[in-house]
């Protein structure tokens, strides 16, 4: 238990130093707001537009733009303050609060349907989230969620992550944290578990806004051959299920 409370301090303290700096890396660079605007469109694929979201992880708000483009409502939920901060300034007709995405503040069949980009590698406990999410969707609600998969590129993000610290680098996502990697099976059991239904896993994004030029541009040329035939190179799941009628 301790671990696990000093992990989401640590997950907190990070986002609340860098949330000014967060959206430089999805939003306003070419290849961050192309990575980003593909996984995005994969989640919203997933869940569908208009209703009531609840989006977990929500940071600054990236992907609450996105969905807000079709029309619906937004209620966004993060652990970190600073992060939500921004948010609420960004958005100031949606609602905000920070809290812990294993201890969803919901009543039930609360939201048509759930999203989460880039945060559930962080959670402690995953298969809790789920339950809660699954609880306050309504039926036929979708839950959709994006984090890295485990491959052989990420295979080596902790190490990296490890001395980006120690060199004391303020980039998002640069410190030693407890992620978890998910393979496509580990997915479909954690959201077997928690009770959902049409359960759809597959791999997305080969080129990883990580990328140089000319290295970005050709991954993206051959991004839709990879994730087809070689789904094993993509860095990012898409988990998704539906809440039994």
């Amino acid at each position: 238990m301790k671990s696990a409370v000093q992990s989401e301090q640590k997950v907190q303290s990070h986002y609340d130093d860098i949330a000014d700096v967060y959206d430089q890396r999805y939003d306003h660079r070419e290849r961050g707001r192309q990575y980003y605007d593909h996984i995005s469109q994969e989640v919203l694929d997933q869940i569908g537009t208009g209703g009531e979201l609840l989006d977990i992880g929500c940071g600054t708000g990236l992907f609450i733009r996105r969905f807000l483009k079709h029309g619906g409502k937004v209620t966004g939920i993060d652990i970190s303050s600073g992060m939500i901060k921004r948010a609420t300034t960004i958005f100031p007709s949606e609602q905000f609060l920070v809290g812990n995405a294993e201890f969803l503040p919901f009543g039930e069949n609360s939201f048509d349907s759930i999203s989460s980009l880039l945060a559930f590698s962080y959670l402690t406990k995953p298969d809790q989230t789920l339950e809660d999410c699954l609880r306050i969707l309504k039926p036929g609600g979708r839950l959709a969620v994006c984090t890295l998969g485990k491959n052989v590129f990420t295979s080596s993000l902790p190490a990296l992550f490890t001395i980006g610290e120690k060199m004391k680098i303020r980039r998002v996502g640069v410190g030693k944290f407890t992620e978890h990697y998910y393979t496509a099976q580990e997915m479909h059991e954690l959201f077997e578990a928690a009770g959902f239904t049409d359960i759809s896993i597959y791999r997305c994004s080969f080129a990883h806004f990580t990328f140089a030029d000319p290295l970005f541009s050709i991954a993206k040329r051959v991004e839709p051959f990879i994730e087809e035939n070689i789904p094993y190179l993509a860095y990012n799941l898409i988990a998704s299920g539906q809440k039994p009628r």
